[in-house]
């Protein structure tokens, strides 16, 4: 752990791709239970700022069970499940409108994307919600992420959103994220019983003393609390991507990160395509195999990614998104990546142009059998 203070704009300033959480007590009033809208408008134009000098936002937001309980009149307090499922069902359709009405005056397009812990933790759930913001992405939209609390049940629940945005910076490859809180950062103790709490301004390593420090939620209208930020800094720096803790209550909020205001920046020790990279390399046992010839191996060896015209075999059983090995005519392994196809449909495209890929599967697919971004190389290999 150490106390210097870091460059706080650089991984805000630099970043490809940024995820902004925002949480409850920022954007609902506490007295009137609605949505604070002087401050969120100037968070929108930070997002904005941030979109119009190239950089790909995403943004998390808290916020519906809080809207939606004072409109159903549920008392303060804990809710029970069904409750806060009832909760959130009438203040997402308010926390949607009130992100279209704002964007939409900037002629920038809003897209509510609803997912649960389900959609981070099965392969296939996964990279079906992971093609979603990348074509929104692509296409030029704001989406705008919460949790789905009207059909998640406890058991398939994050129960916070800081984890939610954490898994969203991981599956996107997002190198900041940026956790708007009412806490300026991570105090060495709680600040309002320590008046000698400092805040740490950055961490590189979260050890058994770094947690330690996390306590209760300081708001009734949140429920992540410094515990579950503990936690999504270590989902987002094991994929390769800054975490900042920050004070969101000022108006624009990102703004005054760059500007040097407190906040805890929790820094990653690879970037994200070399994390996933390694996770792909290291920490996933192949489901199959694809066999390559000579001239796809020249390919992969000068970073190309792995077309099917290049394959000559395929063996195992397995589903678009799992780990398999390329190996070469020889049975040697010189990769490994994700595949873009499952057992049968590769077993159909082996050899092909991916030209034909629609015409003799039926659909359209990825034209690589894997992406560059999806394959690492797991030894040296000589040219064939």
């Amino acid at each position: 752990m150490t106390l210097r203070q870091p460059d706080s704009a650089a991984p805000l300033a630099q970043a490809r791709r940024i995820v902004v959480k925002v949480g409850s007590a920022l954007l609902v009033d506490g007295e009137s239970g609605r949505i604070n809208r002087a401050w969120l408008e100037t968070l929108i134009d930070d997002l904005l700022r941030l979109r119009h000098r190239g950089q790909r936002v995403i943004l998390v937001s808290s916020g519906a069970i809080a809207l939606g309980r004072r409109r159903l009149g549920l008392k303060p307090g804990a809710l029970r499940l069904e409750e806060s499922q009832a909760a959130a069902a009438v203040g997402q359709i308010r926390l949607a409108h009130a992100y279209k009405e704002i964007l939409e005056t900037h002629d920038v397009t809003v897209a509510q994307v609803l997912l649960t812990l389900e959609d981070s933790e099965r392969r296939r759930r996964y990279l079906n919600a992971r093609a979603t913001l990348e074509a929104l992405l692509d296409l030029g939209a704001l989406p705008v992420i919460n949790e789905n609390d009207t059909v998640a049940t406890a058991e398939i629940r994050y129960g916070d959103n800081d984890r939610l945005a954490a898994r969203v910076a991981q599956m996107i490859g997002a190198e900041c994220l940026v956790l708007l809180s009412d806490v300026n950062g991570l105090y060495s103790a709680d600040p309002n019983k320590d008046r000698s709490a400092k805040i740490i301004r950055e961490v590189r390593h979260i050890t058994p003393e770094i947690e330690a420090m996390a306590g209760r939620p300081a708001s009734q209208l949140g429920s992540g609390g410094m515990a579950a930020k503990i936690m999504a800094a270590r989902i987002a720096v094991g994929a390769g991507c800054h975490l900042c803790i920050a004070a969101g209550s000022h108006r624009h909020p990102l703004r005054r990160i760059e500007e040097g205001a407190e906040c805890t920046w929790f820094i990653p020790t690879a970037t994200p395509a070399a994390a996933r990279k390694q996770w792909i390399a290291g920490t996933l046992r192949p489901a199959g195999a694809v066999t390559i010839d000579g001239g796809a191996l020249r390919a992969l060896l000068e970073g190309a990614s792995l077309l099917p015209a290049g394959v000559t075999g395929a063996r195992g059983r397995f589903d678009r998104g799992d780990t398999v090995s390329v190996i070469t005519s020889d049975g040697a392994e010189v990769a490994r990546g994700l595949v873009a196809y499952s057992d049968a449909d590769a077993a159909r495209i082996i050899g092909r142009k991916s030209s034909e890929i629609a015409e003799l599967l039926g659909f359209r697919g990825r034209d690589e059998m894997i992406h560059r971004d999806d394959l690492v190389l797991t030894q040296a290999a000589p040219a064939p």
